[in-house]
């Protein structure tokens, strides 16, 4: 009779016309409370009468969606009632089906006994099954000329795909045909059958697609003989990621910020301050290994010795010193005792005792003696890196003394120690250590002081013309290599200073092309004084040499050159100048300052931007002249030695501009190394399949490492913010175990880290609101996904209410912002007007149209006094988070319970979880009062049952 009574309810909501979710409160109300839908086959009775006709009814499919969604039905039922359809001549129904099995196929679960767990197993085998039968039936309808035939072997083929994909279920298909071996027989006997059909069609795009699934299929049997790697928690991935990140893209970056990051994360996460420390050294070590040769690896090995962090040292390197492979590989790769020399230097730093420096020494090198081949003849020669860093950071305190003095009393003197830092690779090796230990900024002050030195002339003689030029050059190649090796904010003068903006500031900011930075050849830095120009072009087409006369200004040549190349080619474009003299004009350029074939080719670099692709040989072709060796040997000071940073600085500015023409130039070996992280991208792949490849390889891996790291920064300039946080999100939204969606957080939060501050505006400004208020996008905020994307957008909320007031970092501050959202709408900068938010947040409870001024307000319908009085609601962080707290109160406060309603619980759990005990400004600041009120347990109604998991009736006011 229950049977009987479920049709005929199934009926009348029917005719009645109920919605979804008046029908599962009315199917509540006929059956008493203990009936459970599964034994009464209710999935299996709504397909039956949705597919009566010659087209699914809607209504009733509405009916099954929704108890889908809210675990009315089990997904074996569905699954099980879906594959006794076999009518495959019917499109719409087919269709159908296969859209509900788009709804829960890739997050397949069950909660419950064994049986039922077996269960699922024998149902998405039986589904498995019925998808080959129908996908035969549509190819040997395609092959009959069926126009509809194609359409529908398509969508077929890609459920099959997204099912067999999975290797989770293809793990519960493998324990089905334990269980069934006759069903399995007929899951071949169907391949067998699905081949020879596709063999006929003429479509090889479907073939491929056909025999892809059919390999899927196939790997079943063996999946147990196949050798999978462990997986298992690797330490903490979001430390190692967070100390990637600033050794690989932010060394010049202050300590502090990153200290309190650090330490911000240990406390998120809860690690144990030993464990903590431990996967620091962990991340020093492996980042030194992965570094390429040459500037990063240098980069890194002045990270990790010369930077300092603090707290249970020793217990941490007892940790460390039991990663034997690790410590042994990074031994090999910096051919010294990375362990012994960093144990020094922390002992010199007080933070460890001598007594527990000898110890842990002692262990290290006994662990040496066994790993012989760390001590080849070969490598006996070849001095460490480790031990060059730590030398050259004192020579960075005496050089940075040396250049404090009086530069006209002693240029020769002056230039002598500039001449020796340009040899081999001490300049990079000084660079790395002033990185590190934060003298970077000085050491640019410096040469930018020298620099400017050399501009002025007071009656010298050739000698002195020669040492001026020679200072200017060194100086000007030794800040254009520092921009673009740390970054050009290292350069700059704080924007207090008062007075004359210095030479090569002003040159960088508007001439030198940089990653992301668009340049206009035709804007007025490029076009001085037309008389200068035309005496500049004179010297360098009418002597075999550039003459250092004692009236040359270098810096007005610089800027004057550009105007000079643009007079030049079009001289050479019009057969004016034959290819012989332009020869010797560009030898004259690079033949005795470097500095002009450098200015030379940051214009060719933005002028070739602008011209079509049948305009830019002749223009390559001088860049080519410029960038390559001299036609004759040059003997000048120091010239072989400026041709190597030359050539290195050359190679960056032409990177973009030669990727984008397709252009091959081939750079002087010179010694520089080749750049590092460049052209990672593959060629003709849609950026969003690499963004979700590289995730996919990260995840399983458990940690980012350094190639990822520039990957994911390439892609976020290339993509957005949005873009970008939009589909990292969707990926974790996907994941249906709770272990990877919570190493996915951890993973995405280091990732975010590239630019936490508008990444967490996007974040929580556009698509937390986007997937709360759509109701059709609240199935993805269920658990463990949505628990995991709660606690994601709290750690990034705190860390960037943390620190949005400090300094963005350089990697930041070169990317383009885009306009997210225009949050002045919801706080007006003008103090005497009502804002949008504020008026809704005082607004009546009882009658929204009724809105009162932010004067009469009362404090248990607003927010909070503090936040009232000491919160700036001119910041778009602050405007966010106030908006988004509003938007969680209004959830709490409706009448319909939900995914979306859990979420909202996480969330604030999670932003308790996280309180620092102490603080004060803290993102709950921004929580209206009423938000307490409603976070209170509903009851279902009408029939007032205890609430269950995934239930989605009407509950009752919050209380």
């Amino acid at each position: 009779m229950k049977v009987v009574n479920l049709k005929q309810a199934i009926l009348q909501a029917w005719k009645e016309r109920w919605s979804d979710y008046q029908w599962a409160i009315n199917m509540k109300k006929f059956f008493p409370k203990g009936a459970t839908w599964d034994i009464l086959n209710l999935a299996e009775a709504l397909l039956e009468q949705a597919m009566i006709g010659p087209s699914p009814n809607p209504l009733i499919l509405s009916y099954l969606k929704y108890a889908i969604s809210s675990q009315m039905v089990s997904y074996s039922t569905v699954l099980t009632a879906i594959s006794k359809f076999d009518d495959f001549s019917r499109d719409l129904c087919i269709q159908a089906l296969l859209d509900i099995m788009d709804m829960f196929c890739d997050r397949l679960s069950c909660h419950g006994k064994a049986e039922e767990c077996i269960g699922l197993c024998r149902a998405l085998l039986s589904a498995l099954h019925w998808l080959l039968r129908c996908t035969i039936a549509s190819a040997e309808r395609l092959r009959e000329g069926t126009t509809a035939g194609e359409k529908q072997l398509t969508m077929c083929l890609q459920r099959l795909h997204k099912i067999l994909s999975s290797t989770k279920n293809r793990a519960l298909l493998h324990i089905a045909k334990l269980e069934e071996a006759s069903s399995w027989t007929a899951i071949e006997q169907s391949l067998l059958k699905l081949g020879d059909t596709f063999a006929s069609l003429n479509n090889s795009h479907l073939q491929s697609q056909a025999e892809e699934c059919g390999a899927l299929v196939r790997s079943i049997p063996i999946m147990l003989s196949m050798h999978s790697e462990q997986l298992h928690k690797t330490g903490f991935p979001t430390v190692h990621a967070v100390v990637l990140l600033e050794g690989t893209m932010n060394l010049t970056g202050e300590m502090q910020p990153l200290v309190e990051q650090l330490m911000m994360v240990k406390r998120m996460q809860r690690i144990p301050s030993p464990l903590f420390i431990l996967e620091i050294w962990k991340a020093c070590f492996v980042g030194l290994i992965e570094s390429p040769e040459g500037t990063e690896e240098l980069k890194w090995t002045a990270f990790t010795f010369l930077k300092d962090f603090t707290e249970d040292v020793n217990c941490a390197f007892e940790f460390l010193l039991k990663l034997t492979p690790l410590l042994d590989r990074a031994d090999q790769r910096c051919n010294c005792d990375c362990i012994n020399l960093l144990l020094q230097e922390c002992s010199k730093q007080g933070l460890l005792s001598e007594m527990n420096k000898d110890s842990l020494t002692e262990k290290r090198i006994a662990d040496r003696e066994q790993s012989p081949w760390l001590k080849s003849a070969e490598n006996a020669n070849i001095q460490p890196n480790p031990g060059l860093i730590l030398r050259a950071e004192p020579t960075v305190t005496n050089i940075l003394k040396t250049m404090d003095a009086d530069h006209s009393k002693s240029p020769e003197g002056l230039l002598g120690v500039l001449g020796h830092m340009l040899s081999g690779k001490s300049l990079d090796l000084l660079l790395a250590a002033a990185a590190a230990t934060g003298k970077l900024k000085s050491f640019a002050r410096k040469f930018i002081s020298l620099n400017e030195f050399t501009k002025h002339i007071n009656g010298e003689n050739s000698k002195a013309a020669s040492v001026r030029a020679l200072l200017f050059d060194i100086s000007f190649l030794m800040l254009c290599h520092v921009a673009q090796t740390y970054g050009s904010e290292v350069i700059l003068s704080e924007s207090s200073t008062v007075g004359e903006v210095p030479f090569f500031e002003t040159w960088m900011q508007m001439c030198m092309p940089e990653e992301g930075k668009i340049l206009n050849p035709d804007h007025p830095c490029f076009r001085p004084d037309s008389t200068k120009v035309e005496s500049l072009v004179a010297l360098l087409n009418n002597t075999s040499e550039t003459k250092l006369v004692q009236i040359l200004k270098w810096h007005e040549a610089c800027l004057s050159i550009s105007a000079a190349i643009l007079e030049i080619l079009n001289a050479w474009e019009n057969g004016v100048l034959a290819f012989e003299s332009i020869q010797k004009i560009t030898d004259n350029i690079k033949g005795k300052v470097c500095s002009l074939a450098v200015c030379a080719v940051a214009w060719l670099v933005a002028h070739v931007r602008m011209l079509g692709l049948d305009e830019r040989e002749k223009s390559l072709q001088m860049i080519r002249q410029l960038v390559g060796p001299l036609s004759s040997e040059n003997t000048l000071q120091f010239y072989n030695e400026r041709v190597v940073i030359m050539s290195s600085i050359l190679e960056h500015m032409c990177a973009d501009v030669l990727q984008q023409t397709a252009t091959q130039i081939k750079f002087p070996c010179t010694g520089m190394d080749t750049m590092p992280y460049w052209n990672l991208l593959p060629p003709k792949r849609p950026i969003k399949e690499v963004l979700t490849s590289i995730f996919a390889e990260v995840l399983e891996k458990g940690w980012v490492d350094s190639r990822s790291i520039h990957v994911f920064d390439t892609l976020l300039h290339m993509g957005g913010v949005y873009w970008f946080c939009n589909n990292l999100v969707k990926e974790l939204l996907k994941e249906t175990r709770k272990e990877y969606t919570l190493r996915a957080v951890e993973l995405l939060y280091s990732i975010f880290c590239l630019d936490m501050q508008q990444v967490t505006l996007v974040l929580l400004g556009h698509i937390l609101p986007g997937l709360l208020t759509d109701s059709a996008k609240w199935q993805s905020l269920m658990d463990p996904p949505g628990t995991a994307l709660a606690k994601l957008a709290v750690w990034c909320a705190l860390s960037s209410y943390s620190t949005h007031k400090g300094q963005a970092s350089s990697r930041q501050k070169k990317r383009h912002r885009e306009d997210i959202e225009d949050y002045i709408s919801l706080f007006p900068l003008d103090d005497t007007q009502p804002s949008k938010l504020m008026r809704l947040l005082s607004s009546n409870e009882d009658d929204a149209n009724v809105l009162s001024s932010p004067t009469d307000r009362s404090m248990n319908s607003s927010l909070s006094a503090s936040q009232l009085h000491t919160v700036n609601m001119r910041d778009p962080l602050n405007r966010v988070l106030a908006n988004l707290f509003l938007l969680i109160s209004s959830i709490l406060g409706a009448r319909t319970a939900g995914p979306h309603t859990q979420f909202v619980q996480w969330f604030m759990e999670e932003c308790v979880d996280c309180l620092e005990q102490g603080s004060r400004g803290s993102i709950l600041q921004f929580m209206p009062f009423t938000t307490i009120q409603g976070m209170s347990v509903p009851e279902c109604v009408p029939c007032h049952w205890e609430p269950i998991k995934g239930c989605l009736c009407v509950p009752k006011p919050w209380r």
